[in-house]
């Protein structure tokens, strides 16, 4: 089965139609101002309004305000939600909107036990930790530490790209994977040709 990808910490409307243009399955805003890939929610909306169909906006959120969360999904029915902060799985089912939920890996956790607590989300995010940084470290973590058996998809992130996304497939099996920094120009701005790479590397034959 081919792996499906997300391209996060989309800014603008040029980067988002050449990631559909090369296959990208879902596409990732960040809603958290202290990112450098912050994007404003009217922006973000009216670029989504220009998405082709079947690509899934994904809104990401650290421990947001049940305002700031609605201000952005309201003015779409396509968005998807992130929850990258410390939600619980009732405030995530809050908004009646599909969720991914995202956990930070490190030696010691149980992710059988950490996914048991989100069994409502469509998806689990495995993302590195790296301690006050909710996301986007650009670092890969053990993915020895996944187990076999999580009883959700898996979509992996943390420190992908072009070079390394085949061999994460292979080794991982992911149902997705994630990318933001590994196919930037500059932060909040994409390079073209590491996209298409990207997309490739992830969707070839294993």
């Amino acid at each position: 089965m081919s792996c499906r990808v997300k391209i996060c910490g989309i800014t603008n409307l040029e980067d988002a139609l050449t990631a559909c243009h090369y296959g990208a399955d879902a596409l990732g805003f960040v809603f958290y101002k202290n990112s450098p890939r912050y994007i404003d929610p009217l922006m973000a909306n009216e670029i989504v309004a220009r998405l082709p169909p079947f690509v899934v906006p994904i809104a990401l959120f650290v421990d947001a305000k049940n305002d700031e969360v609605t201000q952005v999904i309201s003015r779409n029915a396509r968005w998807m939600i992130q929850f990258h902060g410390n939600e619980s799985e009732t405030e995530c089912l809050s908004y009646n909107r599909p969720y991914i939920k995202a956990l930070r890996v490190k030696e010691g956790d149980d992710l059988l036990v950490a996914t048991a607590s989100y069994l409502s989300a469509t998806a689990i995010l495995l993302d590195a930790y790296k301690a006050g940084v909710p996301g986007g470290t650009g670092e890969i973590f053990n993915w020895s530490l996944i187990p076999n058996a999580l009883p959700l998809p898996v979509i992996l992130a943390g420190g992908l790209t072009p070079e390394n996304v085949a061999g994460a497939v292979e080794q991982v099996a992911p149902y997705a994977v994630d990318v933001s920094g590994g196919v930037e120009a500059s932060k909040g701005r994409k390079n073209t040709i590491k996209v298409q790479q990207f997309i490739s590397g992830a969707k070839r034959e294993q």
